[in-house]
């Protein structure tokens, strides 16, 4: 029994006392989905493993919460929508949430109870993008999708908007507040969560490299899987921390883990809204790793986390209330 004890230690490495028991739960939950050598696998079968991923972790819908399904028809390309409300509620804000799952990975359902609880808890209504996704769809198609549905919020709804997004989600909702920031429409503000925005270094890419659920090899290969032939990585609408100009940006939020090489990613971005005269807070919450909203409900790090992103989200939607 010591034996094996001993080599489940050495395997978790550094992190097997780092990270709490329950957050080991959680993390050999997902592991068990994704066995080695299903990144060979064909794309279809690792998205149906995915899905069924998610599904094993949905819990419900909040009382109150309901759903509707639609299509942002725009340049002749159709983005699937959800649209969430709270029942008997009038929402103050609008928010536009882009799902993670390494631009490869996703979609309305894949992220559909975080979209539901997002809406109980802050009253607003929340529109969930289906945008395409690679290898099939190379940048910047996942962008166009997201930006169409974006500028149909925009001109549909007279709420404040607040984009969301998580992992690959939140470069899609930063890239789109730097393309719209000088609209007539633009974001009231944006709340990322464990962003991917184009970084390659930091303090986090060397000290968490090999990260539990996402190292730096999986960045990596995520890039490499969205890229066109020739693709720039210093293309905002790629790499929003390549963007020359940080000016006029809206309110934003940046919620990292900090066992995760993407940490950096939120530290930097956070210093160059700040040095451009804008608004941005960084949080690190500590002994968590990507992907931990899906833990909220079973890790109670990762639940307090979940709810201070709540609170960000009402804190910018409430600011901007006519």
């Amino acid at each position: 029994m010591g034996t094996a004890h001993q080599i489940e230690a050495a395997r978790r490495g550094k992190y097997a006392t780092l990270l709490d028991p329950e957050l080991w739960d959680y993390i050999d939950q997902v592991n068990a989905w994704f066995p080695p050598g299903i990144a060979a696998r064909p794309i279809a079968e690792q998205r149906a493993v995915y899905n069924a991923m998610c599904r094993a972790f949905h819990p419900g819908y909040p009382a109150g919460v309901t759903a509707s399904d639609g299509v942002v028809a725009a340049d002749a390309r159709d983005t699937p929508i959800r649209h969430y409300r709270m029942a008997g509620k009038v929402a103050r804000a609008i928010v536009v949430y882009y799902h993670g799952g390494g631009f490869v990975l996703g979609d309305l359902d894949s992220h559909d109870d975080i979209c539901a609880e997002l809406c109980a808890a802050t009253g607003f209504e929340v529109i969930s993008a289906d945008y395409r996704l690679a290898p099939e769809h190379l940048h910047p198609a996942a962008f166009e999708n997201c930006l169409a549905v974006f500028e149909w919020v925009a001109a549909t709804s007279a709420l404040p908007i607040v984009f969301c997004g998580e992992s690959a989600g939140g470069n899609l909702a930063a890239a789109v507040a730097h393309a719209t920031r000088r609209s007539q429409r633009h974001a009231a503000g944006q709340v990322l969560i464990y962003p991917e925005l184009g970084g390659a270094t930091g303090r986090s890419y060397l000290e968490h490299a090999e990260a539990p659920l996402l190292g730096v090899g999986d960045i990596e290969s995520y890039r490499r899987f969205r890229s066109a032939p020739g693709q720039s990585l210093d293309d905002p609408t790629f790499s929003p921390l390549r963007d020359s100009d940080f000016t006029d940006l809206p309110p934003t939020f940046i919620i990292t883990a900090e066992c995760d090489p993407l940490s950096s990613d939120g530290e930097t971005y956070r210093d160059r809204v700040v040095a451009a005269g804008g608004s941005a807070w960084w949080q690190e919450e500590p002994r968590l790793v990507h992907s931990f909203l899906r833990a909220r409900n079973s890790v109670p790090r990762a639940g307090e986390a979940f709810a201070r992103i709540v609170a960000d989200i009402g804190r910018l939607g409430a600011a901007m209330e006519r």
